[in-house]
């Protein structure tokens, strides 16, 4: 979230699309009621099917699964053409005045400029800005690109009065001026009357002018897991920037997290091509440390007359202090700090990557810890026989779940059991009642919690079986040697007891400390051997700072557990309490704050101020903690967005920063019941690769014509609660959601037991005949969505013994995934449905 969980209560207008915050996050939905009640919001609930959000929405939209593009690329069109834009932040804070190289081409036949059908993957050096500074009035002043390696220029062409017709903002109104109202309801279903009163709705925060009024867009999974979730979450971006709703209160773009800690994860690297800190991990190129420094630390790219701060030039000193935290004294100058340790990433080793991999012989065991990969998915059926191939499984969980006994799947005999040689280790973890640490929610806030029970029997704390297989393989390295021994070997591993590494070690580890006496030549601050540092700002390049995740710097000074604290002021009134936990980065609150005043440093909301610049002082001052250069004066017009080098937020994302495109465009789901009206010889996107398996089957709209989306329950948490009978009595067995008109179609009464049928697999269940779900109109055909949740499987316990069929949801799913974040496609594809 660039904001937080409180600060809904501060919006004028909620956008909730791609998630169902009243049940899946009933207790943050609390402060979207508190818009409502005290600052008469409005909500806008636009969903494949009319939930608890809905029913507390001024307005729902019910939308075909997989075209929110579409509609929200409709929305920028009515925002232009009304002028329900703001046009100050729009020129000053974002890269609307920048020019586009000569030679860009927008997707009208569906494929931006630099498509190569033979490698399916774009050259994107068009895809930049030109260089040549202030060239208002002068349509082809911009000079030519030079012959240097790509990169951003430094000095970018621009036009303040956004009239030459290759600046952003003008190619922006271009790209979409095709998503017309009445393209839209032929693609999303939505009736273009509806539709109008919503985008009228949402943009009347910008009407007459107004720069007072603020709102906020908020989605979940819904968004993420298509083909092209990364760009929809884009498009809601680039919305809030033409609307000036980021770095406000009650604005941004709000990321609801499906688990407590699932934010905390990725900031730690969870993901395969990052560091902790979202650092770049090394490639195959990167030979050396400056290498990769050189690829991964950006040059400031602004109008010259503008100023940036460009905080990502600081990647030497958080990338150096990383290293020196993991190999302590083996990190010297002379030897690069041990960058050659890490491993470099040669190909794809993302979710769907490492399952086809495993079908496929490659990878050969796997250790889960907490994630039910055969529940997960995609294509469960895939997943269960890449299993059956690989040498060992070791799974670290509370409960036996489908994923340790997948051998014991429906439809594999006893006598094919006896065939499958995958050795399967089922180690008992702690649940989250059973140990201590800090949880990291949808906000960044990070709060440090305490274990209420012990472990029962042998059950062992998570981190304590990691240490303890570390400390037996490295023992293995010390005895035996091998081709490469010193990354294990040199592994620091500072902790009091190294068979079970306390928690608050690691935080203590993650936010830095100092390796030499340190000193702030400006305040006179010193900082000794050995201290904990006060935050990010203080690392070094040199190896004299140790920081095992640069964003959590601050998280535990000198001053004790930050995490920790429960400091209930909230001066303001606005719901930063920065006395509260912790977030990151340095404990602030609403990232791109300095987006909360005019270029002259001035709220653009009085009454909701967060920072300001002080005159006496000349320093930025706030009620949050400003996310800027404190002593850059208004004058100088440094950009707000200072993790960007153009110090502006992206409407155009330059030199491939994304795969598939520098604007979002509508492509329709791998499985769709309608050709791309947009350019039906390019329906999906072209970035999407396939596997090429038996069990990477899709399917022919001819046959399969059904739209079938996946969600969750207020009831049931994920694939755990399944195992507690008292969730388990609330909702016993699986449905399937269908609206009243398909179910007298197929002659299905509501608990009749139906098969939904995908290309891939078959789930069964009872149906669940309902209003919630109507048959929508797209491009003239009648098309019927049908919903169900994704909780149970094949492993359950006596209540719901002859009421479960045990066939998971992800056995429908495919395996095809966005080309940015890897997510697959799991709330978009075609079934068919039967009476079982």
């Amino acid at each position: 979230m660039t904001n937080g969980w409180i600060d809904i209560k501060n919006t004028d207008m909620m956008l909730i699309m791609g998630g169902n915050p009243a049940e899946n996050h009933p207790c943050g939905f609390k402060w979207a009621m508190e818009a409502k009640r005290n600052r008469n919001a409005k909500l806008i609930s636009v969903d494949p099917r009319f939930t608890r959000t809905s029913s507390t929405a001024d307005l729902f939209c019910q939308i075909r699964a997989g075209t929110d593009i579409a509609f929200l690329g409709g929305l920028i069109r009515y925002a232009i053409e009304n002028n329900r834009i703001a046009k100050d932040y729009l020129v000053n804070y974002t890269n609307a005045a920048f020019v586009v190289k000569e030679g860009f081409k927008l997707p009208e036949d569906g494929l931006y400029s630099g498509f190569d059908a033979a490698t399916g993957a774009y050259n994107t050096s068009t895809w930049n800005y030109e260089q040549g500074g202030d060239v208002s009035g002068k349509a082809n002043s911009a000079q030519p690109a030079s012959s240097a390696p790509p990169g951003l220029p430094p000095n970018a062409a621009y036009d303040l009065t956004l009239q030459h017709p290759r600046c952003v903002f003008q190619l922006l109104k271009q790209q979409y001026s095709r998503y017309t109202p009445e393209l839209v309801e032929r693609i999303t279903g939505i009736p273009k009357e509806q539709y109008l009163k919503a985008i009228d709705m949402f943009t009347s925060v910008r009407k007459d002018g107004d720069m007072k009024k603020v709102a906020t867009i908020i989605y979940a999974v819904g968004w993420t897991q298509h083909t092209f979730g990364t760009q929809i979450i884009r498009t809601a971006a680039m919305i809030q920037l033409l609307l000036g709703n980021v770095g406000r209160a009650g604005g941004g773009v709000n990321a609801l997290r499906g688990h407590s800690n699932i934010q905390g994860a990725t900031d730690m690297a969870g993901l395969y091509d990052s560091l902790p800190g979202y650092l770049k991990a090394p490639i195959p190129a990167n030979t050396e440390l400056a290498a990769y420094l050189k690829r991964t630390t950006p040059t400031a790219s602004k109008p010259s007359v503008w100023d940036s701060f460009n905080y990502y030039s600081n990647t030497p000193k958080f990338m150096v202090s990383l290293l020196k935290a993991m190999y302590g004294p083996a990190a010297t100058k002379e030897n690069g700090f041990a960058f050659d340790y890490l491993p470099k990433i040669d190909r794809d080793y993302s979710w769907t990557h490492i399952w086809d991999d495993m079908y496929n012989g490659k990878v050969k065991g796997m250790m889960a810890f907490g994630m039910n990969g055969v529940m997960v998915g995609p294509d469960t059926n895939k997943n269960i026989n890449a299993l059956k191939k690989a040498d060992w499984l070791v799974v670290g969980e509370i409960y036996p779940d489908e994923t340790s006994e997948f051998w014991r799947a429906p439809g594999i005999a006893v006598d094919e059991q006896k065939t499958i040689n995958t050795t399967v280790y089922r180690l008992p973890c702690a649940g989250f009642a059973e140990k201590d640490g800090s949880m990291t929610n949808s906000a960044r806030w990070v709060t440090w919690k305490y274990a209420a029970v012990p472990t029962p029997g042998e059950a062992r704390l998570d981190q304590d079986i990691v240490a303890q297989i570390f400390l037996r393989v490295r023992s293995l390295y010390k005895k035996e040697g091998g081709k490469f021994p010193d990354p294990i070997l040199n592994l620091t591993w500072p902790y009091a007891d190294s068979a079970h590494p306390p928690l608050s070690q690691l935080a203590m580890e993650l936010n830095g400390k100092a390796l030499a006496e340190l000193k702030d030549e400006k305040t006179g601050q010193v900082i000794k051997t050995g201290q904990q540092l006060p935050g990010f700002a203080w690392l070094k390049d040199d190896g004299t700072t140790a920081c095992g995740n640069w964003i959590y710097s601050g998280c535990w000074t000198e001053a004790g557990n930050q995490l920790a604290r429960r400091g209930t002021e909230d001066p303001s009134g606005l719901g930063i309490f920065p006395n509260w936990a912790w977030s990151w980065p340095a404990n602030r609150r609403v990232l791109y704050n300095r987006a909360s005043c005019d270029p002259d440093g001035k709220p653009w909301d009085p009454e909701r101020k967060q920072v300001w610049w002080n005159e006496a002082s000349q320093t930025w001052a706030g009620n949050d903690v400003p996310d800027f250069k404190p002593d850059s004066h208004p004058k100088d017009h440094m950009g707000p967005f200072i993790m960007n080098a153009e110090g502006v937020g992206r409407l155009f994302v330059p030199i491939g920063a994304l795969a598939d495109g520098p604007f979002p465009e509508h492509y329709e789901p791998i499985e769709s019941p309608t050709k791309n009206l947009l350019h039906p010889d390019q329906s999906n996107n072209p970035l999407v690769k396939k596997f090429k398996t038996p069990y990477d089957k899709f399917g022919d709209p001819a046959e399969y014509n059904i739209v079938c989306t996946t969600y969750r329950l207020t009831e049931h948490y994920h694939y755990w609660t399944k195992n507690n009978p008292m969730n388990v009595q609330l909702i016993p067995e699986p449905f399937v959601e269908m609206p009243v008109e398909l179910a007298e179609e197929k002659g299905i009464k509501g608990t009749d037991k139906v098969k939904v049928i995908s290309a891939r697999g078959t789930y069964i269940a009872k149906a669940f005949v309902t209003r919630r779900l109507k048959p929508l109109m797209i491009d003239g055909k009648k098309v019927y969505p049908i919903g169900l949740p994704i909780h149970q499987g094949f492993r359950g316990i006596k209540e719901d013994q002859g009421k479960d069929a045990r066939t998971p949801a992800n056995l429908l799913t495919p395996a095809v995934t966005d080309p940015n974040a890897h997510t697959p496609e799991s709330k978009g594809f075609l079934v068919k449905v039967e009476k079982a």
